[in-house]
């Protein structure tokens, strides 16, 4: 089970935004970043990461740059290949559902790396399987669990990291590291479908695919031109981006779409 490191943030919580939000991968790199730009806007905190050490790390560095950030960890592990891991995922994620207020940010940011040689050819059923399990399988249960009070609350903005080497244009025909990049097309996919069942915007939950870039983070490495912060900074964008499906302004009016450095890139 997960099991919070802090008191529940309560329903009632108010802070500078008077709102909640949910990181996933929150612990480190890109999520970590998107946390430290909610808890300057005053958001209470609810993160999700697999090591429960490296969240209460997370969590004691964000309260201490952010004396009033509210930070409630759940410790969650996504490599869901079975059915008792896919059970025991789906119980924590309920449990986070219950143990907050419903959030008006969701920030999908957590994912790994296939191995360098797992072209499509030769890549592993447990690499694959891996793989998916992480990057798409899990993408799907987080949103299936914890969007529906949002869609249901009509306030909400959900921001999904996928990636450029996912897009079937572009980086994306390059071919090799085919779990990653086929699991990453799926998000975009998922991406797509879910903003068009929610209306679009329409019923106030924007659902929104970012490419990140090549960052400094673990997956990335020491040597990626941008810093974590730098990669997070367009999913804090979009999470407090006007939005009017009226406007004449293009970048104001649409969701459901992948978005790089503010702009709207082609799947």
């Amino acid at each position: 089970m997960s099991t919070p490191s802090s008191s529940p943030i309560p329903a009632g919580a108010t802070g500078a935004t008077g709102a909640t939000a949910i990181i996933t991968g929150g612990s480190r790199g890109l999520g970590y970043e998107v946390a430290r730009g909610l808890a300057a806007q005053g958001y209470h905190l609810a993160l999700i990461a697999k090591d429960p050490q490296g969240l209460d790390q997370a969590r004691e560095k964000l309260i201490a740059e952010f004396p009033q950030c509210s930070v409630t960890t759940f410790a969650i592990d996504f490599e869901v290949t079975t059915p008792s891991a896919i059970e025991s995922a789906r119980q924590q994620l309920s449990q986070v559902r219950t143990s907050i207020a419903t959030p008006t940010a969701l920030v999908i940011a957590h994912a790994v790396m296939s191995e360098k040689m797992s072209k499509t050819l030769r890549t592993s059923d447990a690499e694959w399987r891996r793989v998916m399990a992480i990057n798409l399988d899990s993408t799907f249960m987080v949103v299936n669990e914890l969007v529906p009070p949002m869609a249901d609350a009509r306030n909400g903005r959900v921001v999904i990291f996928s990636a450029c080497l996912g897009r079937m244009s572009g980086p994306g025909n390059a071919g090799g590291l085919a779990p990653y990049r086929i699991s990453k097309a799926g998000v975009n996919a998922l991406v797509r479908n879910l903003a068009h069942e929610t209306g679009m915007g329409a019923r106030g939950l924007l659902v929104d695919a970012i490419c990140p870039n090549h960052s400094r983070t673990d997956m990335g490495g020491p040597d990626a031109p941008r810093s974590a912060e730098e990669g997070a900074e367009t999913a804090l964008w979009l999470l407090n981006r006007p939005f009017n499906s009226q406007s004449e302004n293009e970048i104001e009016k649409t969701t459901g779409v992948l978005w790089e450095d503010h702009q709207i890139v082609p799947w």
